[in-house]
């Protein structure tokens, strides 16, 4: 039954107590996490309650079991994605399948494909190095960590199953705790469809509990959104953060919003952690930040019909710089726009900036754009005025992708979305790229002219199908390094450079 808040008994006049009856469960996880954290549980699995209003999908059957266990079944549920008509622009939502548990040691898995065949199994990221035993429809694997995963039967794109194996819970918020909003299992809908969350407030949405308002943190401090619950269906955004600081993201997953899953505003010192976000509606962006500082994104699973992560500043009545970005440890599916952007939207009349970001330890799954001005898994398209700079990607691994380029990097003026052109890229250090595929189209390197141009841009160890690309290396000597990505360069790029390990090295010794 849909229940408005304001029939349940609240804490803090807007938080809501947990459904009755399956307050044992939580227990259950609380006293399996604190068991864990002693060492004394070994190898354990936790199943969540059944999602309420959350469709089933019936594709999958998913089971998992401690290492030699009894397997237990898990509830597979409904993720529509988006397929965008490149001819037409419309947007046809795909079905596909999601699964979850939490676990400590080692796990095993089985995962059977209920329509038939699959015998051709693939678990992604491929970096994992995961090869499942299959037999028929059916696959086994096992896993010793936590992990986001993708399991494709016969390299089905949208009809396969998203598994994301969490760690046991810790450090369980108190249902009764006046500075926690409690969401036990069921479904929980404001009546305004929005939740304003204190500061110093915890929204705790336990295994089990499905909330329908978008959460709203303004003006705030210490703050988090923490839980295996989900939040679904919000008539706009899943969550809003603005003019906040320490607010905290963790372990939630977002189902169907109608416009991004998270936009971050103005605000400083967030940590967003194991979010998984699934989109498919248009302008479904993963996380926008706009104009803020201090942020870390960790071990996030996106899946979005937008960009995965984009990096702003000024926008609607957003103001200020944005810096100290950190994304790390992610995977990051684009089935539209890219799954890293930088630079789009800032201010033409009081310029900003953004500096000092840094993705590192980052798998890119997929990425299909038919705008050829618009592509790139990695896309820098700085307008309005914008100036980035000093910006790291440490060991990131690229599948093969629909459609795009691997690097789109540009000073520009696009009259769609910008007021004036961007006032430059520099410093610009990217190490440990791989690309593995035949899909890529060309990669773009271009300042705008002289004066918004793009300087000191530098690969190190950048492997295309597992080739070297160097200035020194692999080439005829009449060739250009970036032939070999291969990557159009124009005159206003100045020092690009495509350097082996040992040069880099090297460089830094001397």
């Amino acid at each position: 039954m849909n229940t408005p808040l304001s029939r349940r008994t609240t804490l803090q006049a807007a938080g809501v107590i947990a459904a009755a009856g399956l307050a044992g469960s939580i227990a259950g996880t609380a006293q399996a996490a604190a068991a864990d954290e002693t060492g004394t549980t070994g190898d354990s699995v936790v199943i969540h309650p059944t999602l309420p209003k959350v469709p089933a999908n019936n594709s999958f059957t998913v089971k998992v079991r401690p290492l030699g266990g009894t397997w237990q079944k898990l509830g597979v549920y409904l993720a529509k994605l988006a397929l965008i008509d490149a001819n037409t622009g419309s947007n046809r939502a795909q079905s596909s399948s999601w699964a979850a548990f939490d676990f400590s040691g080692t796990v095993e898995v089985e995962v059977t494909y209920n329509p038939g065949g699959g015998e051709k199994v693939r678990v992604r990221p491929d970096s994992y190095g995961i090869k499942p035993e299959v037999l028929g429809s059916t696959a086994r694997f096992t896993l010793d960590r936590p992990r986001n995963l993708v399991v494709q039967m016969d390299d089905k794109i949208f009809d396969c199953l998203h598994l994301f194996a969490n760690p046991i819970e810790r450090d369980v918020p108190t249902e009764g705790d006046k500075k926690v909003m409690y969401f036990g299992p069921g479904l929980h809908t404001h009546p305004d469809r929005t939740l304003k969350v204190p500061a110093g407030t915890t929204v705790y949405l336990a295994p089990g509990a499905v909330l329908t308002s978008s959460v709203i943190f303004e003006g705030v401090e210490n703050c988090r959104l923490t839980g295996r619950g989900v939040v679904y269906d919000t008539t706009g955004g899943a969550v809003f953060v603005r003019k906040c600081e320490n607010v905290t993201i963790d372990g939630v997953t977002i189902l169907n919003p109608r416009y991004e899953n998270i936009r971050v505003a103005e605000s400083e010192n967030l940590t967003i952690r194991n979010l998984r976000a699934f989109s498919h509606q248009g302008w479904g962006d993963g996380i926008q930040l706009y104009c803020s500082e201090n942020v870390t994104i960790d071990g996030c699973f996106l899946r979005t019909s937008d960009d995965c992560v984009a990096l702003y500043t000024h926008r609607w009545d957003f103001y200020g710089d944005t810096r100290n970005i950190t994304v790390k440890n992610c995977s990051l599916w684009a089935d539209v726009a890219h799954p890293i952007n930088i630079g789009v939207h800032g201010n033409s009349d009081t310029p900003e900036m953004l500096e000092n970001l840094r993705y590192e330890n980052i798998d890119i799954l997929d990425h299909r754009e038919p705008q050829v001005t618009y592509q790139g898994a990695i896309a820098f398209m700085v307008g309005d005025s914008n100036l980035v700079r000093d910006v790291t990607f440490d060991d990131i691994r690229v599948e093969d992708f629909r459609w795009g380029q691997l690097i789109h990097m540009r000073v520009e003026y696009n009259p769609k979305y910008n007021t004036s052109a961007g006032r430059g890229i520099e410093s610009v250090y990217i190490k440990d790229l791989s690309y593995n595929g035949k899909n890529a189209d060309l990669s773009i390197i271009a300042g705008l002219d002289a004066e918004r141009a793009i300087k000191d841009v530098t690969f190190e160890n950048l492997r295309v199908n597992g080739r070297v690309i160097a200035d020194s290396t692999g080439k005829p000597k009449w060739y250009l390094a970036s032939d070999g990505v291969p990557m159009f360069v124009n005159e206003h790029v100045t020092n690009l450079k495509f350097l082996t390990t040992a040069e880099a090295e090297a460089a830094a010794a001397s």
